[in-house]
């Protein structure tokens, strides 16, 4: 016998007008996160916690995946320390590949600013990782990126701001390039909505 079979069929209609929404910016927001091959594993775990706590759920997308970007928060979290912070809240480099063969043909300037940005992420802590992901990579405002993390918005917008600070430090600081300064373009004030 189905789930489905013993649910009402409004319940089982809003669970997967919650998936459709909100599956892909979900896995995305994992596999930076974790590695690939367990990304899947997680978000399974969290539409599980959203099937159970469907009542909980916002009926609102934005808010629907900002809830659903805590769980998921919590899921690793609570992964993080049973596994001895295997991977300690480390964020993963959108489109980090540029290495080797990867870089061939591309603008010597441009690879020597991004290996910058790369370097400058990771001097960076876990939580200004984080700030700076929820803003930019996940395009979360202030108030949902809040609701992750599970702290206020007017403490994520400070926690964001010293990140953004933290990271144009370490990116002014690199030695490789001789050019402006890195990541200013890319992270900027439209993020804390």
């Amino acid at each position: 016998m189905n789930v489905t079979d013993t649910e009402p069929p409004e319940r089982t209609q809003r669970f997967g007008h919650l998936y459709e929404q909100t599956y892909a910016a979900l896995l995305r927001f994992v596999e930076r996160r974790v590695h690939p091959s367990h990304a899947e594993d997680v978000v399974a775990d969290v539409f599980l916690v959203a099937w159970r706590r469907l009542d909980d759920v916002p009926l609102a997308v934005d808010e629907a995946r900002a809830w659903l970007f805590g769980v998921a928060h919590r899921t690793l979290r609570n992964g993080l320390r049973a596994d001895q912070r295997r991977q300690a809240l480390t964020v993963r480099i959108a489109d980090g590949h540029l290495t080797g063969t990867a870089v061939a043909g591309l603008d010597p300037e441009l690879v020597a600013r991004r290996l910058d940005l790369v370097q400058a992420w990771r001097q960076l802590s876990p939580l200004h990782q984080e700030a700076l992901a929820l803003a930019v990579w996940d395009g979360l405002t202030a108030p949902h990126a809040a609701r992750v993390l599970g702290i206020s918005p007017v403490a994520f917008r400070l926690r964001l701001t010293r990140a953004r600070r933290a990271l144009r430090r370490h990116a002014d600081a690199a030695p490789t390039t001789k050019t402006q300064p890195v990541a200013t373009a890319t992270v900027d004030s439209r993020s804390t909505r």
